[in-house]
């Protein structure tokens, strides 16, 4: 628990991190790497180029400051952020690191307003903050029978383009030991060598039911954007990744892990690669409680961006309420068009709206799942909160950095 005396001016520290939060984590990570060039191997550096790791810290350290007193606040994002340490292989040494550098850099951009009593109370708040997350790391590292740098070798079995950006592949042991079990809607880590010595990990989500003997992930190809850099890591899996390559992989982890034994309706709410978890969650629903009622609503540019539509149609037809949604920003002309590659699914022009395939009824007792790009998910929790939907309720998976925006 934080002590009386720093109290003060962490609460004083809310405006002060609204304004130069940014300009703080920029300066932060700017130091670090310069004196350890050697975790850009661990961080994502696509992110640090398109600076949403840097909004994404600067979020995490303001949402701390406002929230240090609130265990129910901050506990689900501790624990989203536990699991993200543990996939990139995050170690105890690692907190010196980063509070040194987070540390200096709080008193480089404030400078004489960062006063020795200031800077003390951020140095008790961030090893509080330290001591918390090494701990849960370490029990999550237990409870994985895996230490920060296992990784499994697994063999591409099988790849499988999934529409026009996604390709699939299928990971199996290189042993044929059984693979270590997972919770649909978690993900594990790839790392791949770019060059001789440079290292990169992305995170993947899981995208087939557990079965023992293989996993599967699905990755988008990030083209580069009017304000992001290419996906280096995503393009080299679609270039260089062939069946019969062996890639180094984390064991699962992730929060995002959807109740599926229960009686209530679920509605799976997804965009773009955003549909990933979703269809390890649905074809493992389609096994282990087709009674369940389902509704899954998926939102995509046009239908050559559509990814795994026979999964979603062989989980149909095996559950017994279910429906299927596919909302095209740019509608095909026919209705043979829309309905030759959708075969169960209701198709609607434009993007995703809850009106147009939900009635007001079916709110009650629903939980509600979000995956897909900040925007999408933004804009899907604003229109649930607004029907009455309990933010309880309404539960996401972020891919990336995530900007906290329901604490901020």
């Amino acid at each position: 628990m934080l002590s009386q005396k720093s109290r003060p001016y962490i609460d004083a520290s809310v405006p002060v991190l609204r304004e130069h939060g940014l300009a703080i984590t920029k300066t932060f990570y700017s130091n670090m790497f310069a004196d350890r060039p050697d975790l850009t191997n661990l961080f994502n550096m696509g992110n640090q180029a398109s600076g949403a790791q840097q909004q994404s810290l600067a979020s995490a350290v303001f949402a701390y400051a406002a929230n240090y007193d609130r265990a129910d606040v901050l506990a689900p994002v501790l624990d989203r952020i536990v699991h993200k340490h543990a996939a990139v292989g995050l170690k105890p040494s690692h907190y010196t690191i980063v509070g040194r550098h987070l540390l200096g850099a709080i008193k480089q951009v404030l400078g004489d307003a960062a006063t020795p009593d200031l800077m003390a109370a951020w140095d008790e708040a961030y090893w509080l903050l330290a001591g918390e997350l090494i701990a849960a790391e370490g029990r999550l590292y237990e409870r994985s029978n895996a230490g920060p740098d296992h990784r499994l070798p697994l063999r591409i079995t099988e790849r499988c383009a999934q529409g026009s950006e996604i390709v699939a592949l299928t990971l199996a042991s290189t042993d044929g030991t059984v693979l270590p079990d997972f919770q649909p809607g978690q993900y594990v880590s790839v790392v791949v060598e770019l060059s001789p010595g440079v290292f990169q990990q992305r995170q993947y989500s899981l995208s087939d039911a557990p079965n023992g003997s293989n996993w599967r992930i699905s990755v988008k190809r990030e083209v580069a954007g009017a304000d992001t850099p290419a996906g280096v890591v995503s393009n080299w899996l679609h270039d260089n990744a062939k069946v019969g390559d062996v890639l180094m992989v984390s064991r699962p982890y992730g929060d995002f892990a959807p109740a599926l034994d229960g009686k209530s309706p679920i509605v799976l709410l997804s965009a773009g690669v955003g549909i990933t978890p979703m269809i390890s969650v649905l074809n493992t629903m389609a096994q282990r409680n087709p009674a369940r009622p389902v509704v899954f609503a998926h939102a995509a540019r046009d239908a050559a961006r559509l990814a795994h539509v026979d999964d979603v149609a062989d989980a149909g037809k095996r559950m017994s309420a279910f429906s299927a949604h596919y909302f095209l920003e740019s509608f095909p002309e026919t209705a043979a068009q829309r309905d030759a590659p959708l075969a169960g699914a209701t198709t609607h022009a434009g993007r995703m709206n809850l009106a147009a395939m939900l009635d007001a009824g079916e709110f009650a007792e629903t939980d509600f799942y979000l995956c897909g790009p900040l925007p999408f998910m933004q804009a899907q929790r604003a229109a649930l909160l607004e029907a009455g939907v309990p933010s309880t309720r309404v539960h996401r998976e972020v891919f990336g950095p995530d900007l906290l925006d329901d604490l901020l």
